[in-house]
């Protein structure tokens, strides 16, 4: 008899998440993304510019500065799409509904993410942590019955600042 556990759905599509990782082209937040429905993974992503243009990898980042409705200014790295999006991208090229679908993530998804996972009638999100600015989201979430977990209660930290 083994002594092996085989993982939860979670903690498979989570394990998967994170290899889909790997091929994230942005090292201040190397992350992934998994959609899966009925036990079967949909379709994945990962942060990463859009075809053909350059990534942060080879290119460096392009920041951008946010002025915060307190007055605090953050920078942000905007030349790539978020996990999420590029998934969400992945089903529309082709032709995969994610209507009822589970997604899997590193950190609770951003506003833009939240409204597209919205749109696209996805019921469910398992994230690793927290997002540092991730309240708003989980409001609009709560508010549109979209069942909200986290593995960890912490807040993501970022691999590079």
């Amino acid at each position: 008899m083994s002594d092996y556990i085989r993982p939860s759905w979670d903690e498979y599509f989570m394990e998967v998440c994170e290899a889909i990782s790997k091929r994230a082209t942005c090292d201040r937040g190397r992350s992934g993304c998994v959609i899966a429905k009925d036990k079967q993974i949909l379709v994945t992503g990962y942060v990463g510019a859009p075809p053909g243009l350059p990534h942060c990898d080879e290119a460096g980042h392009q920041f951008k500065t946010m002025i915060h409705e307190d007055g605090h200014e953050s920078q942000h790295c905007v030349r790539t799409v978020h996990a999420e999006q590029n998934a969400i991208c992945q089903a529309a090229k082709r032709g995969v509904s994610l209507e009822g679908a589970t997604l899997y993530c590193r950190m609770t998804p951003c506003r833009t993410c939240c409204m597209l996972i919205i749109s696209c009638g996805i019921t469910r999100i398992v994230c690793e942590r927290k997002y540092h600015a991730g309240a708003e989201s989980e409001e609009m979430f709560k508010m549109a019955g979209i069942t909200l977990e986290y593995k960890f209660e912490e807040v993501q930290e970022y691999e590079k600042q």
